[in-house]
């Protein structure tokens, strides 16, 4: 069901109330690092309000591999013991590593010539560096169990994701540019999370969307690091669009492209083959713009089948969201 890897029993229709969020096992990350609900207005559910689950003072998650400065190559073969490098701003020129000894250039981001509807491992650039994997616990090979990306906001702190993938969770680390065990630019530890009503309220899959806010690394913001990218709203539901995504089964993002198209008035639609569990989150990337304009995520958690996934659409909920978090 949907493409989480570590799926979790669907919750009921329920009021938005503290009472209900402890109900579903928030309670352990209150114990953990204190855990409150405020409610804030979603224009488009016109009676209804946002829920925003602020995680405070969550202890950083140990950095599993070099996190290289701008005059620095991350490792090929980080290991656990090895204290990290405070990341540094992106350096295309230096950001990419090989399993074969020296560091290769890595290009800024140009619209590639692909065929339609192909997948394959994505390329390491400025865009595909900005997609990630989260983790909770260890970040080693295997435990990554959704993908998320960075966005462009006011902060400089956020990230989105599918609601799926976050409910229930505690305790979330972002690492951009994971590949092969590898974090070249540090790990980054969820502060907050911000879902729109719909969800909170029964699971709403037309708003199943998340902005998460990330703590400074080092003290650097997440996009000062690698960037962001914007988030587009109202998009035509039939566009070329590039999509992104970490399975639960790879250690290396895979990327294809092809026309979205309509499901219905919320959902749109993308068949690309292979993206299976843990993908989900992962950003529908207009290839005209650059805008994000929608993740893994809405009808049936993304969809049941590995060849098709689908988004719920990115309206003003979704700005009206950036903005509350920003």
């Amino acid at each position: 069901m949907g493409r989480h890897s570590k799926q979790r029993k669907r919750r009921s229709l329920r009021s938005v109330v503290l009472g209900s969020v402890l109900a579903v096992g928030v309670v352990g990350a209150i114990t953990a690092a204190g855990v409150f609900s405020v409610h804030l207005r979603d224009a488009r559910q016109r009676t209804s309000a946002d829920t925003v689950a602020a995680v405070g003072s969550a202890p950083a998650a140990p950095v599993t591999g070099a996190a290289p400065s701008p005059s620095a190559t991350p490792s090929a073969s980080p290991s656990a013991s090895t204290e990290a490098e405070p990341p540094g701003p992106l350096n295309v020129a230096q950001a990419g590593s090989s399993t074969d000894g020296p560091a290769r250039q890595v290009p800024p981001f140009a619209p590639p010539d692909v065929k339609l509807g192909v997948t394959g491992t994505a390329p390491i650039n400025t865009e595909s560096l900005r997609v990630g994997a989260l983790f909770t616990g260890d970040v080693a090979p295997g435990n990554h169990f959704c993908t998320a990306s960075v966005i462009d906001s006011p902060g400089r702190n956020l990230i989105l994701t599918a609601a799926h993938c976050v409910s229930g969770v505690s305790n979330i680390v972002f690492v951009p540019g994971y590949r092969d065990g590898t974090v070249p630019f540090g790990s980054w530890q969820v502060t907050k999370v911000y879902t729109a009503d719909g969800w909170q309220n029964g699971d709403d899959p037309d708003e199943d969307f998340a902005v998460l806010a990330v703590a400074p690394t080092h003290n650097l913001r997440i996009e000062d690091a690698v960037g962001g990218n914007p988030v587009g709203v109202n998009a035509a539901l039939t566009v070329q669009t590039r999509l992104y995504g970490y399975s639960d089964s790879a250690e290396k993002p895979v990327l294809c492209t092809n026309v979205t198209s309509r499901e219905d008035a919320f959902q749109r639609r993308i068949d690309c083959p292979s993206f299976s569990n843990g993908t989900s989150g992962g950003p529908f990337i207009d290839s005209a713009t650059g805008e994000v304009i929608g993740v893994i995520g809405g009808y049936q958690q993304g969809g049941d089948a590995e060849d098709t996934s689908y988004s719920a659409y990115f309206d003003h909920t979704v700005a009206d969201l950036v903005a509350r978090a920003s």
